[in-house]
């Protein structure tokens, strides 16, 4: 009888163990309903600290409540750290979670790392930045380039087509920041009267570094002299850098300039007038798609090689309208809770 007892508590506890494997994700055949709650997916953005990636990290809750999946957010705490995101891939990888959204901080580095993935059966959905071939299932990003060509439309009406403008980049090897910044360049150099006299500098990936590129960009330039008639700026920690270098000089009011990228503080910026616009990307959608978009990938529906998240150019004159207050001040207290 002791031993028939047992071995049916034996079973038993093998029935748990079997269910609680499928419940993290590791076996559970992708599909729907009690299957789709089985998968575990890994959410990589390039950083852990700017606003945007807060946005993100919301839209991808959203989805994984909708659709009754498990996402596990973990990325770098900076942007520039680019070991940390590929250890990140290859561990998620060694632990078999069913799918990795990804947000590349360079377009080349992390090819062989997801392409691992892809061997291992782990499918891989890249969002914000692009990355180099074809291993991934899908892209879910903002057009870069036609955002940036709507910042660089935007400065050369500004400037009435005529004037001295620079750029400060954000890092080699950003594919997100580098086709903004080419899509900007392309829509000014269309404006004979406009002359790019520096676009050769990087902000890099805090505050700090921008900060300190900015002033010596500044200073360059002569833009105390009135040398510079306008500014832009590809991404959120180069707009806020070359804000305060430009408070911090007393040029807040000139030159003309539009950055990218939002946080309470760019916000304020544009309300003072500090900012003379930015161009937004919709970061909570693009969260919520990649973690959908991988989703429906593993549940064997076809989807879309690229999806478009979209970008809108935000000034003082616009800034109340309900869509732009949307993209200035999310919500994220209802997806992230009290204290993001």
């Amino acid at each position: 009888m002791t031993r028939r007892w047992f071995g049916l508590l034996f079973l038993a506890l093998g029935a748990i163990a079997c269910e609680e494997k499928e419940s993290d994700g590791g076996a559970a055949p992708a599909g729907s309903g009690a299957a789709a709650k089985a998968l575990s997916i890994a959410v990589i953005p390039k950083g852990t600290t700017h606003e945007f990636w807060k946005s993100v990290h919301a839209g991808a809750v959203k989805a994984s409540r909708e659709l009754g999946v498990k996402i596990i957010w973990k990325g770098p705490l900076k942007e520039d750290d680019l070991k940390s995101q590929v250890d990140l891939v290859q561990s998620f990888t060694a632990q078999g979670v069913a799918g990795i959204a990804l947000a590349p901080l360079n377009d080349r580095a992390l090819v062989s790392s997801v392409k691992g993935a892809a061997r291992a059966h782990i499918p891989v959905v890249v969002f914000d930045s692009d990355l180099q071939g074809d291993a991934h299932a899908s892209f879910v990003a903002t057009d870069n380039r036609a955002a940036g060509r709507l910042a660089g439309e935007a400065m050369a009406k500004a400037l009435d087509g005529k004037g001295n403008v620079v750029v400060l980049r954000y890092q080699e090897g950003s594919a997100s920041t580098q086709n903004r910044e080419a899509g900007f360049l392309e829509a000014v150099k269309q404006h004979p009267g406009i002359k790019v006299v520096s676009d050769n500098q990087y902000g890099g990936a805090t505050t700090e570094s921008a900060f300190s590129a900015s002033e010596n960009l500044l200073l360059a330039q002569s833009a105390a002299k009135g040398a510079v008639d306008g500014i832009f700026c590809p991404n959120e920690s180069t707009t806020f850098g070359m804000l305060l270098a430009l408070q911090k000089a007393g040029l807040k009011d000139k030159p003309v300039f539009i950055g990218f990228d939002s946080s309470d503080k760019l916000v304020e910026g544009l309300k003072k007038g500090d900012l003379h616009g930015l161009v937004l990307q919709d970061p909570f959608t693009m969260g919520y798609l990649a973690v959908k978009t991988l989703t429906e990938h593993l549940q064997g529906k076809k989807v879309p090689a690229r999806l478009d998240t979209g970008s809108r150019l935000i000034t003082p004159d616009n800034m109340n309208e309900p869509d732009s207050k949307r993209l200035l001040t999310p919500d994220l207290d209802k997806w992230l809770g009290k204290g993001t």
